[in-house]
């Protein structure tokens, strides 16, 4: 069987990225500490620290094995020349190259997602559960994981559909306007997020009158903040941690609470937490964010034109010809150690984002009640509160809490 050098380069890269990511990994859980930090013994006493040792313990093991199935049915896949195996399977229905390369990308994204499957079950309702976490039913669980999956075949079948008629089309030049789709698609979206596909998966409602609301309407202004939407989301439907986000803008930019944040935290640190999210929306943290995702799209999509169409991609995957899905779908193979390195940017600018909404939270509310919330969010969830150094740095798109503490001293 004739693998071809590209064969070989895409199982290097596979090895080599689950390499470091279990290099990162050990070095995170070595870096745990004995002792409680002193900073925050008011929020972790000795047993809820021991618990939270437990479950990153927990947690660590079952990333590994599951990583590590992941990687062993890639590789057993590329050695068989699976895809080349479906790509042949597929031929004898005689479908159009456009209607092809949907089932094919379809049947690919649906054995994926049935692999995830088992774990995403076990993490559920037996790791989570184990820590008091879950609150999800296995019929919620059920419900969920088919909305997503017909989203995604909604969704994604409709992005896919569209790059590969602009493929046939333009040719060499699909980039440009897979690009524009893209960045249309991700405007409208972190527009109407909020009010298109979070519902579909959780009932949100209008913060109610009372002392908490007449706070935030009174830090809103003087943060010179229009205040339109605050949301209650019932997060407590699924687990016990807490959240808070802001989605879109113009008219339709919300402020979403977890019902568990409202729980955990008094009135104080509730309005703390809502100046931060406000913070990113007055210093266009979303903009920004958004920006530098569209470019790192973008330049995505020219690497792809480049190689969508090379011959040692089939090759390397076992097809008899080169195709626009058999090139997208060994592009991603081998685009994994340059969208990680690419991700560094979106995260770097995550936590400097991070850094800067806390300052404004601070301005125009309490910075001290920004830190017990954030300490109290921390602990409730039973966060890491020493991870390495490198692991924030490759992983992290907020700073460590006992930084973000430091910071708001200042």
């Amino acid at each position: 069987m004739d693998y071809g050098l590209l064969w070989y380069v895409i199982v290097a890269v596979l090895l080599l990225e689950w390499g470091w990511d279990q290099v990162l990994e050990t070095l995170n859980r070595r870096h745990w500490t004995a002792q409680v930090p002193e900073r925050l013994k008011d929020v972790f006493p000795e047993d809820k620290f021991q618990k939270q040792k437990d479950y990153r313990r927990v947690n660590h093991s079952f990333s590994f094995i599951s990583s590590a199935v992941s990687l062993v049915v890639v590789l057993m896949v590329l050695l068989l020349h699976g895809f080349g195996w479906l790509e042949a399977r597929l031929q004898v229905f005689g479908l159009s190259p456009f209607w092809h390369s949907l089932v094919f990308l379809g049947v690919v994204g649906l054995l994926s997602t049935l692999l995830s499957l088992p774990f995403s079950i076990y993490h559920t309702f037996v790791i989570e559960e184990r820590f008091g976490f879950n609150k999800a039913t296995p019929r919620i669980f059920v419900a969920d994981t088919i909305k997503s999956l017909l989203l995604g075949a909604l969704l994604g079948g409709l992005l896919l559909g569209l790059f590969r008629w602009f493929f046939e089309w333009t040719g060499p030049w699909f980039w440009l306007w897979a690009w524009g789709l893209a960045s249309l698609f991700a405007v409208f979206f972190g527009r109407f997020y909020t009010t298109l596909i979070l519902p579909l998966f959780n009932k949100l409602k209008p913060l109610e009158e009372g002392s908490l609301k007449q706070s935030i309407e009174s830090m809103s202004k003087a943060a010179g903040f229009r205040l339109d939407r605050v949301y209650v989301m019932d997060g407590s439907r699924r687990s016990t941690k807490a959240n808070a986000f802001f989605s879109g803008w113009g008219r339709q930019k919300r402020i979403v609470l977890f019902d568990t944040l409202l729980e955990q935290l008094n009135e104080e640190e509730v309005v703390a937490v809502l100046a931060h999210e406000i913070g990113h929306y007055r210093l266009k943290h979303i903009h920004k964010g958004t920006a530098v995702g569209l470019a790192q799209t973008g330049f995505t999509l020219w690497l792809l034109s480049l190689f969508i169409l090379h011959p040692a991609i089939a090759q390397a995957l076992g097809a008899a010809a080169a195709s626009f899905h058999i090139g997208l779908l060994g592009f991603g193979l081998l685009f994994s150690p340059i969208s990680g390195v690419m991700g560094l940017a979106s995260t770097i600018l995550s936590r400097r984002h991070e850094y800067q909404a806390d300052a404004f939270a601070a301005q125009y509310a309490s910075g001290a009640a920004l830190q017990t919330a954030l300490k109290k969010i921390s602990a409730e969830a039973l966060s890491n509160p020493t991870p390495h150094p490198w692991y924030v740095f490759f992983h992290y798109s907020h700073p460590p809490l006992l930084k973000r503490l430091e910071a708001l001293d200042l």
